[in-house]
């Protein structure tokens, strides 16, 4: 515990992407609020946009302040001043003084709120801020914040026009490494993986006995860890929980519902299925994403290089890496793509889809630093089956040429992708 107290405290931070965009935010909406799962540096960035004396902070982590917005949420908040209210889910009543005090003074910048659950997911607070909160959510560091570029990946780039990055980049180094590191601010500044794995042990157990039970109660913890495993070892696959429910030992409902708590937390996501075809028969169910490819690999007991490349997880966690740069771009946006994927009934599937005012970019993602030809059967497909609306198809690999494979269809390294170029 000691060392998960020293990795908490490193002083150590790094200039986030979203920074731009909340101040933005606090210059047009009287409420904003920044969403993401713990530890993925909110209330580090909260504190950073404080402008004292003009800004109040309190935080319910701190049981004084969360009693009083259970006794008297209206009194705690202070008139004149604009208030940053850190994890704001633990109390629904101060969320509805804070509905009471925007409905009598609109000015902008108002509230600034963070909170470790999703609330749209929250049956009791879902509609208090309905029309009066933009919400923002912040995602464990991308790889470009890792090395200390406030920015996602290129994406909206290569959605544009990936001919401009014809030639030779750096390669992507060290990929076994990489996916088991962590995107969370104290993970990944820590000094050595030994430190990671006890402060993500720490994570998920402060999760299980503390988060968790603040949004429901769970009687058997060991059954929801076991689930949490199950669901790692499926990161970036089609959710089937008939199967996730049977392996866990689980009835399905609970199943259900415990999938459900994992995305309210912000540690799952589900990847919804591009479904616009008139002629043939696709698949609509959503594949699985862990937040951050450290954490899935720690809770499917994957902690070396060795057991990584034994375990066939290779290529879902680097699409999972892939997906979760994409996530952390598109809530930087103003107008947000959808993120999704592709993927017919007779098998054919594209990993990742950016559909973008009106424009579809299909994208593979590959473990290999030398694409071939046959890697791109399905981007093919793909372009042919939508035309004009799919001008052209992304192939990351871990190599280093930019270079055209085929007909619209572009081989673009990873390094390029994700920002680490330069």
């Amino acid at each position: 515990m000691i060392i998960i107290h020293a990795v908490n405290n490193l002083h150590t931070t790094l200039n986030r992407h979203l920074t731009p965009l909340i101040r933005q935010a606090l210059n047009t909406f009287p409420v904003v609020v920044v969403t993401g799962a713990r530890q993925t540096g909110k209330s580090t960035l909260i504190r950073e946009l404080l402008t004292p004396p003009t800004r109040e902070y309190l935080t319910l982590d701190d049981l004084d302040v969360l009693e009083r917005a259970h006794k008297e949420p209206d009194a705690l908040l202070t008139v004149n001043k604009r208030m940053t209210i850190d994890e704001i889910q633990r109390s629904p009543d101060l969320l509805l003084a804070v509905k009471r005090a925007v409905d009598r003074d609109r000015r902008p910048g108002r509230f600034l709120l963070s909170g470790s659950a999703n609330l749209a997911l929250m049956r009791s607070v879902s509609e208090t801020l309905a029309g009066r909160a933009v919400y923002l959510t912040l995602y464990p560091f991308t790889m470009a914040e890792r090395a200390e570029r406030a920015m996602a990946g290129r994406w909206q780039a290569l959605v544009d026009n990936p001919s401009q990055f014809e030639g030779t980049h750096p390669r992507f180094e060290r990929l076994e490494e990489t996916l088991l590191q962590s995107g969370f601010p104290p993970a990944a500044l820590s000094p050595n993986p030994a430190t990671r794995r006890i402060w993500l042990d720490g994570y998920v157990r402060t999760y299980l006995e503390r988060d968790l039970q603040a949004l429901s109660t769970i009687d058997h913890l060991v059954d929801f860890r076991r689930l949490m495993r199950m669901a790692a070892l499926r990161s970036a696959a089609l959710v089937n929980q008939s199967d996730l429910a049977r392996d866990a030992g689980l009835t399905q409902p609970t199943a259900h519902r415990y999938l459900n708590l994992l995305e309210t937390s912000y540690l799952l996501y589900r990847l919804p299925a591009y479904a616009v075809n008139r002629t043939k028969r696709l698949i609509k169910t959503p594949r699985l994403f862990f937040c951050d490819t450290g954490l899935a690999a720690h809770l499917a007991g994957i902690d070396s290089v060795a057991d990584l490349k034994k375990s066939g997880l290779v290529g879902p966690l680097l699409e999972t890496l892939v997906v979760s740069d994409l996530l952390a771009w598109r809530e930087g946006l103003g107008a947000r793509p959808d993120i999704l994927y592709w993927r017919l009934a007779s098998g054919a599937e594209v990993d990742v889809v950016i559909e973008q005012a009106g424009t579809v970019i299909p994208i593979e993602v590959k473990a290999t630093s030398r694409p071939r030809v046959g890697d791109i059967a399905h981007l093919r497909l793909f372009l042919n089956d939508y035309g004009k609306a799919a001008p052209h198809g992304l192939l990351l690999h871990t190599g280093e040429r930019a270079e055209r494979l085929a007909d619209r269809i572009w081989a673009i390294p990873l390094s390029v992708a994700l920002g680490l170029d330069g």
